[in-house]
């Protein structure tokens, strides 16, 4: 159950967004072949200023389009990753015209029994799913 949080500078219009949103979730379900309808995802537009996103030293120019991407999930094989980072880019890429430069990716891994999905249960545990 990948919790997704996208963060985009605004201007983009609702269907670039629900287009990026459909790409990095159908990503999810190949890559870390999760069910479908484990679709958790939060898009935050920002003001350019408030998204400083710099290349770590890598002499990566970043643009007005930058995208990152944060997702909380069960732990994944470094394997199962690296798809997900190479498909992500590559669909944003082709679909949507993103620069792979642009998209930025963190992963922060959690286990079952961090996740309660309502009803103060946490159903991992439980066996509910």
């Amino acid at each position: 159950m990948p919790l997704m949080r996208i963060d985009v500078i605004k201007g983009h219009d609702d269907a670039y967004l629900k287009k990026m949103l459909d790409i990095a979730y159908d990503v999810q379900l190949e890559a870390f072949k999760t069910p479908k309808g484990d679709r958790y995802q939060i898009l935050t537009q920002h003001e350019p200023f408030e998204m400083q996103i710099l290349d770590t030293g890598l002499g990566i120019r970043r643009s007005q389009d930058v995208i990152l991407f944060n997702l909380v999930t069960r732990p994944r094989t470094t394997k199962a990753k690296q798809a997900f980072y190479r498909q992500l880019t590559e669909r944003l890429n082709t679909e949507l015209g993103i620069r792979k430069e642009d998209i930025v990716v963190s992963l922060v891994p959690n286990n079952d029994d961090d996740w309660s999905f309502g009803n103060g249960e946490a159903q991992f545990l439980t066996g509910k799913l």
